[in-house]
Formats: structure tokens, C-alpha cells, sequence
């Protein structure tokens, strides 16, 4: 609750309850998702809007080994109940599988240590081809100078190669949540442009939201949006009979 109001209070409009499961562990299960009505029973409102916050079920699963990945691929009912599936693989092979075959929605980048392998432009350019993103933890940027030292490097390094199909994630700290602006001003230390680092907390955070609709459903997502008409062809606009009769 503290976290959603923070949320709330930076301009947040939509956030998503992170389930994480680490197959290093044992006895890990893919459960059902908790609804979010019956932690929050009165959503607050975005700010300076009528509507209220969106609360998403999200399911991160952390792979490091192949047989990992079998789970992803089979048709498990407690999987489609996310609304969207992130994968943190370990090594350059399962980060490749990532990107070419798993039926996921993200795609989340070590930032915290130096990585053992490179981003390489075939299967980052396949991924993007396949609607997926990466996602990038700005946290421990703002932690420790170490991290942030490994967070800038790692994160310029995937930037030159993924034409900035990012997004952004906080861990779950009140403390360590910046507000929209904040990060796209991050962003800018990460190698994004102007727009590329708004669209990183905009327009890449919906774009997975709808990713993970057409996972769902599979079939897909038609979102449709009106289209403004300039006033000058609104001015010049005349109906057909009146036509006929001026010219007659």
C-alpha cells in the first residue's frame, strides 16, 4: 500500500505486482496470481486525472539453465493468468533463447555485476522484431557508486544495439522509486535520446502491456486511435452538392 501511494504521489499511472521465482530454490511453483482487488479494495486516482491507478499481475522467472525454459514453453494455466511474463536468463545461451523462441514479454538485464558474455545484434534484433523489450533496473544506480558504475556500462553497451526498446523497473523500496521524469533523465546517462528515454516509462510500458494482451488471447490486440483533423482541411472541407451548385 505504501508503495502504490508513492506511486500515486509521483504520477504513476499503472503498476504491476511482481512475482519472482527462482528455479535455483527448491520447491518453486507457479501459483495463481493474487487479485489486486483484494489487496487494494479503493485504487487511487492518477494525478490530475478521473482515473484510477491500473494494477497489473506480472510473473519474473530466473533461468539458468535450458531446462528452465521448458516451463515457459509448456501451456501451463496458472502462466496465462499474468498479465505480463518477464525472464532474467544468466547466460549468454539462455539469453539467446530468450530472444528468439520463449513466449514472453521481457526480457531483464543483470545490471549489478559485470556481465560474462556480450549483447550480440542478431538475437536483440529478433526480439524487438517479436515485440519484446528489455528491461533495466535502475536501482542500484542510485545505491552504490560500483553498481552504478556496472548499471551505466552494462546498460550503454545493450543501448547501442537495441535502438532503445527498453523499459524501466524499481525495486520494491518506497525510498528508491523515482517518478517518471526522473528516469527518463537516467535515461540520458544510459545513451537514450530525448525520446527514446520518455518512451522507456510511456509509450514501451504499454506497448508490453498490450504484448502481454496478445499472449493472452492469442490471436491479438487491435487498439485504435482517432485521428486529429487539421483545421485548415476542416475550413476547406465542402460538402459534394454544394460543389455541384457552385460550379453549375
Amino acid at each position: 500500500q505504501s508503495i502504490l501511494t508513492v506511486c500515486f504521489s509521483v504520477g504513476y499511472s499503472a503498476v504491476a505486482l511482481n512475482h519472482v521465482i527462482d528455479f535455483k530454490e527448491k520447491k518453486q511453483e507457479i501459483i495463481k496470481p493474487v487479485s489486486p482487488s483484494e489487496l487494494f479494495p479503493s485504487l487511487p486516482f492518477v494525478q490530475g486525472t478521473s482515473k484510477r491507478i491500473k494494477v497489473l499481475t506480472r510473473l519474473t522467472l530466473i533461468v539458468s539453465d535450458p531446462s528452465h525454459c521448458n516451463l515457459l514453453r509448456s501451456t501451463s494455466a496458472n502462466i496465462r493468468l499474468y498479465d505480463i511474463i518477464a525472464v532474467f536468463p544468466k547466460t549468454e545461451k539462455l539469453f539467446h533463447i530468450a530472444c528468439t523462441t520463449l513466449d514472453v514479454d521481457l526480457v531483464c538485464i543483470n545490471v549489478t555485476e559485470k556481465l560474462p558474455f556480450y549483447f550480440r545484434r542478431p538475437p536483440v534484433n529478433m526480439a524487438i522484431d517479436r515485440g519484446i523489450y528489455f528491461e533495466l533496473l535502475y536501482t542500484p544506480a542510485i545505491k552504490d557508486s560500483t553498481m552504478r558504475r556496472y548499471t551505466i556500462s552494462n546498460a550503454v553497451s545493450l543501448m547501442q544495439i537495441c535502438k532503445g526498446k527498453v523499459s524501466s523497473q524499481s525495486e520494491n523500496k518506497p525510498l528508491e522509486l523515482r517518478g517518471p521524469y526522473d528516469v527518463a533523465n537516467l535515461g540520458l546517462l544510459f545513451g537514450l535520446s530525448e525520446s527514446e528515454a520518455k518512451a522507456a516509462v510511456s509509450t514501451n510500458c504499454r506497448a508490453t502491456m498490450l504484448h502481454g494482451e496478445t499472449r493472452k488471447s492469442a490471436c491479438g490486440v487491435v487498439y485504435t486511435v482517432k485521428k486529429p483533423r487539421k483545421v485548415e482541411e476542416e475550413e476547406t472541407a465542402v460538402p459534394a452538392c454544394k460543389k455541384a451548385k457552385t460550379q453549375a
